[in-house]
């Protein structure tokens, strides 16, 4: 359901809605699932494209920085949108949130009057199921029939003109490389499959994130030059789960996107049957698909060693994952591939739902410098908004691929809740700048950690909060600039003068200036592990 009807539902109506953030990002989006938590750290539970049911609870108690943090892993994650419900525990939503739900394009909505959740719950996603299995009945029909269509001896341009008549659009069947495989335009008048809608649609994946790929797809509006617009949906084809094509379907103005989108995806087991008659992978793409999956799923490094050796990748060479997090990882696959191969020796990818994982083999000369110029060559990579890219530490082997992508994984969780930038180029997380909260959020008991740093940083912590002052802000930058106070000035946008009378009121609240003492790595320590939860 489009966002804009589900919020006409008399449900959500009682509850008295008003959008208090991002209303530019409200038209044409979708909602996949009604869901309700008062868990601040449920984003890496949720798919994407969900409405979040949020009573203020647990942001009541929050601290500003977890709140933002909180809106921010939403955002990341593709969550259709958020609703708060205001009362005597949260009597307002925080400017901060709605700054963050703005910057992040997270519609954010107020609700005004209590409304039971379950309700809402229950209304909207029955009508979802029923969408979905209506959805999925007429995709199949169409997948159906374009298996008659190959039966019978037809080709693939004939198989995707079955595709292009029965959803009113025009598709392309594209090769990895960028070739035009086969295509076929719409007929006259457009097909029997488009229902109503705007032509705008959210992106999505293919496949499953706990499971193996199973291709991915996207949907994004297109400019026509014409009247009306034109909406681009594409579906990656796998071949024994080697990516063997990408199909794109045009759609008009007034065409469903949803069904569109699910139509593709239907006819992906028909597509890939019409491909492998024409061109059968080879073992390398074999083994590179299978050792993705392996890696994904964190196989034992002997394992990893046997399929990176036939997928090409050095045994003992040095690799590192990259992850991009990503409401369109399916679109972005060839983007990243043309990064990765000029970036890098080797490399081999996969998209799920909403991530797009890659391993990166990088040369034995210069390992770091490689990895360097891979991180500024991600940073130059066109993502929508709301993407997160990280790039995973160094693994000594293929043997330890699992272990770069998992941690770079952990950093992508990790950096929203920090406020920090992402140590990388633009938009891109380096995990080697996250690897004390790596370390932390893996080895450290979290009430250890939090007690390290009330011992560490009390008394300024203290003071921020009944000043509202922001000097461990302040100390923080100065600490991550190696304490140079001109550079950390700059940063913080304050005069020098400014800056050291800062500093001066930090040494006197934290035991004096740490530098030259053992205490300044126990501060930098703490002060990177503040905004932990």
């Amino acid at each position: 359901m489009f966002l804009e009807d589900v919020l006409k539902h008399q449900t959500v109506q009682a509850a008295d809605p008003l959008l208090r953030a991002s209303p530019d990002s409200v038209p044409g989006r979708q909602v996949r699932w009604v869901h309700s938590s008062e868990v601040l750290d449920i984003a890496p539970l949720l798919r994407g494209g969900e409405l979040l049911l949020s009573g203020g609870q647990a942001l009541a108690t929050a601290t500003d920085g977890r709140r933002v943090g909180y809106v921010r892993e939403l955002a990341s994650r593709g969550v259709a949108a958020l609703a708060i419900e205001t009362g005597p525990s949260l009597p307002d939503i925080p400017e901060s949130m709605l700054v963050a739900a703005e910057s992040n394009g997270l519609p954010l909505f107020e609700f005004r009057k209590v409304a039971p959740f379950v309700g809402i719950m229950q209304e909207i996603n029955s009508i979802l199921v029923s969408q979905s299995v209506e959805l999925l009945q007429r995709g199949d029909e169409i997948s159906h029939a374009m298996a008659a269509a190959l039966a019978h001896g037809g080709g693939l341009d004939e198989v995707l003109g079955v595709l292009a008549e029965q959803t009113g659009t025009s598709v392309r069947l594209v090769s990895p490389a960028g070739l035009t495989l086969g295509s076929a335009g719409a007929a006259d008048g457009g097909g029997s499959g488009g229902g109503p809608g705007t032509g705008a649609g959210t992106a999505d994946g293919g496949g499953s994130a706990a499971g193996p790929p199973t291709g991915g797809s996207g949907t994004g509006a297109l400019g026509t030059g014409g009247s009306g617009t034109v909406s681009t949906t594409a579906v990656e084809v796998p071949v024994r789960g080697v990516l063997a094509a990408r199909l794109e379907l045009e759609l008009p103005e007034g065409i469903d996107p949803t069904f569109v989108r699910v139509a593709g995806e239907r006819s992906v087991d028909i597509l890939g049957l019409a491909l492998l008659q024409r061109m059968p992978p080879g073992l390398k793409e074999l083994a590179g698909a299978e050792l993705m999956r392996a890696a994904h799923s964190g196989a034992q490094p002997w394992r990893l060693e046997q399929l990176g050796a036939a997928a090409g990748f050095a045994v003992d060479g040095p690799v590192a994952a990259v992850m991009i997090r990503s409401a369109a990882s399916g679109r972005l696959r060839p983007a990243l591939d043309a990064v990765l191969a000029g970036a890098v020796p080797h490399a081999a990818s996969y998209a799920d739902k909403l991530e797009l994982i890659a391993l990166a083999g990088l040369p034995r000369e210069g390992t770091r410098a490689a990895r360097s110029l891979l991180i500024e060559a991600l940073g130059n990579l066109e993502v929508p908004e709301g993407s997160a890219i990280a790039v995973g530490p160094l693994g000594q082997g293929i043997g330890e691929a699992a272990w770069s992508m998992s941690e770079g994984r952990r950093t992508l969780d990790l950096a929203p809740r920090t406020g920090r930038p992402g140590g990388g180029s633009r938009q891109v997380r380096d995990a080697d700048a996250f690897s004390a909260e790596r370390l932390a959020a893996e080895s450290i008991d979290a009430g250890a950690c939090r007690d390290f740093v009330r011992r560490t940083l009390g008394p300024i912590l203290e003071h921020d909060e009944q000043r509202n002052s922001q000097l461990l802000h302040t100390l923080t930058v100065w600490l991550d600039s190696g304490c140079n106070t001109a550079q950390a000035a700059r940063e913080l946008h304050l005069e020098r003068q400014s800056m050291y009378h800062r500093l001066q009121r930090i040494f006197d609240l934290c035991g004096g200036d740490p530098r030259g003492t053992g205490r300044l790595v126990g501060l930098h320590l703490a002060t990177r592990l503040a905004p932990l939860p």
